[in-house]
């Protein structure tokens, strides 16, 4: 690659002002892997319609254009960290499904970056960027793709009706397109599913503000004037849906609430599930209080103890994390989820419902232990993105020549080789027909563009959208 600076590309699903994780998590990836101006860094995300905009982001926040957006992007980063940003933007058309409550790309959003260009992409959900994909394979285009699983879908998809059975499609999918499109997987945690030669490592940090709120608990712990760094309780944070731990913490508290006599509990979020939570909680004995949600680092937060989270859907926890920077302490389920935060002394892991009520008692009589400077590095996204660099393998990129397009010099290759050739030319094919686009769930009309997008991002019309505008899927 001669002198030039290596180019990562990082590709994700969400973005902000929609507080989800692969919207904060990759901005972060991509401000500390641009920070010592080694390498050129690139975050592209997804550009929504006006129409789609109103269906997903919060408090009625929209934007007239992507340069718009952009600005909002990097005023929320550049408030976070201690450095000037030095990565670039880019924008992929996309819509919103309201149906899978999900943002999915449009067209082929792999020629958002110039072939000259294309060194690494890093798919942050790789399984939910390349679903329904049609265009050229990432494989090709990259000289190494490098995919970060997010999520557990097939957790999710098990407590839908007759959800194990659309699990073990969705699991076959996934697989298929990651292994068709990636050279190299990274998990978070072994909460997610299995992909073959896949690593398991959270490359994710938190937030720089958690920390420096939990310097300050450090500096209150060490004065010795007699100030409780810690005034309040047990609380709890989250997205409301009974699938993000409010099921099983409600069921926790209501087993045992002879057990936990006295105890006082803040649930904070909001979700579609609001209302019969704040109803569930009403039927409990104990005093059980329900508030809306906010931002974790909000000043309401800073003086918990005790963070509960029995939540076994997360694949690494981002409020987990944030509650052990700053300090706390945390009771968690021993779930693989929660297996990077065993090496912090203040989280707790529990196994049953004994288990719980026992760590639960013992983390309000007790003082969280102070973290330590290696303790709160290794919980930095300057040591995320050590770990990452570390399993990248980046090195390799010089090295590794693009693959050849499927079907070509068909005799020269290995079996394995041609089989994933095929299959990859199968998925490019079954992809390319609206019908079966359909059948497979994708987006009405997701095929390429249309016009008002291509206008909004300075795209090429193609012939075949001109005059269109797509509506919002409803379905």
């Amino acid at each position: 690659m001669d002198n030039k600076k290596q180019h990562i590309a990082i590709f994700t699903t969400a973005s902000l002002p929609w507080m989800t994780g692969t919207a904060v998590n990759p901005l972060f990836r991509a401000a500390f892997l641009a920070k010592d101006g080694s390498r050129k860094v690139t975050l592209v995300i997804p550009w929504l319609s006006l129409q789609h905009q109103k269906l997903v982001y919060p408090n009625n926040i929209t934007f007239a254009s992507p340069s718009e957006q952009q600005v909002y992007v990097r005023q929320w980063v550049q408030e976070r960290v201690s450095f000037s940003p030095g990565f670039s933007i880019r924008f992929y058309p996309a819509k919103f499904a309201v149906d899978k409550r999900s943002i999915l790309a449009v067209g082929d959003i792999s020629e958002v970056i110039p072939d000259e260009e294309a060194d690494v992409a890093v798919l942050e959900e790789p399984e939910h960027l390349t679903w329904f994909h049609h265009g050229k394979r990432w494989k090709t285009k990259f000289r190494l793709v490098i995919g970060i699983i997010h999520t557990n879908y097939l957790e999710y998809i098990k407590r839908e009706k007759n959800g194990r059975i659309k699990a073990m499609g969705v699991k076959f999918i996934n697989s298929w397109v990651v292994e068709i499109y990636c050279h190299k997987v990274i998990r978070l945690s072994a909460a997610t599913q299995d992909y073959p030669n896949s690593i398991i490592c959270n490359v994710h940090g938190v937030n720089p503000k958690f920390l420096e709120i939990g310097k300050k608990k450090i500096e209150l712990q060490q004065s010795g004037n007699g100030n409780q760094a810690f005034t309040k309780g047990a609380y709890y944070i989250g997205k409301m849906v009974w699938s993000k731990g409010f099921k099983e913490l409600i069921k926790l508290l209501q087993d045992n609430q002879k057990e936990l006599i006295g105890l006082e509990v803040d649930l904070y979020g909001s979700g579609e599930d609001s209302d019969q939570v704040q109803a569930a909680a009403k039927k409990l004995d104990l005093v059980v209080r329900v508030y809306p949600g906010r931002d974790h680092a909000d000043p309401v937060f800073h003086d918990y103890k005790v963070f509960l989270n029995p939540s076994t859907t997360d694949v690494v926890c981002t409020t987990t994390a944030e509650a052990l920077a700053m300090g706390k302490i945390v009771v968690c389920a021993n779930h693989p989820s929660n297996d990077f935060f065993k090496q912090f002394p203040n989280c707790r892991t529990y196994d049953n419902s004994n288990g719980f009520v026992e760590a639960t008692r013992k983390a309000l009589t007790e003082e969280p232990a102070e973290l330590t400077g290696a303790q709160r590095h290794e919980l930095s996204w300057e040591a995320a993105t050590e770990r990452f660099l570390r399993v990248a393998d980046l090195d390799q990129v010089s090295a590794r020549k693009p693959a050849k397009s499927p079907l070509k010099s068909f005799a020269s290759i290995s079996l394995s080789t041609r089989m994933e050739d095929v299959s990859a030319y199968l998925h490019h094919v079954a992809l390319g027909f609206e019908t079966s686009r359909r059948a497979f769930g994708a987006i009405p009309g997701s095929l390429q563009p249309d016009e008002e997008q291509c206008k909004e991002l300075g795209l090429a019309i193609p012939a075949a959208t001109q005059g269109s505008k797509d509506p919002v899927d409803k379905s």
